[in-house]
């Protein structure tokens, strides 16, 4: 699991096969008592990592293109709220 605040992390499973309902990537595996379990494929490492979190050391909360496309939709709605006024 990747995520370290997962009940979960540091754990491994054997996976019992993937499946998308909607959009919503998911592995389903076995638990400790053999029932049927399930967890977002993001939460686990079989999904490749993005470059920036490798890149930054998970040192930065917000990736550039995300803080740009912030900015534009920041600067989109205060235009129509001060064409508003």
């Amino acid at each position: 699991m990747i995520h370290p605040f997962h009940p979960l992390f540091g754990r491994e499973f054997e996976v019992w096969h993937f499946r998308s309902n909607w959009g919503d990537e998911r592995v389903n595996y076995y638990d400790d008592s053999g029932s049927e379990a399930s967890i977002p494929v993001g939460f686990t490492d079989l999904r490749h990592v993005d470059p920036f979190v490798v890149i930054s050391g998970n040192r930065s909360l917000f990736r550039v293109a995300d803080l740009l496309e912030l900015a534009s939709l920041v600067e989109v709605f205060g235009a129509k709220r001060g064409s508003s006024m």
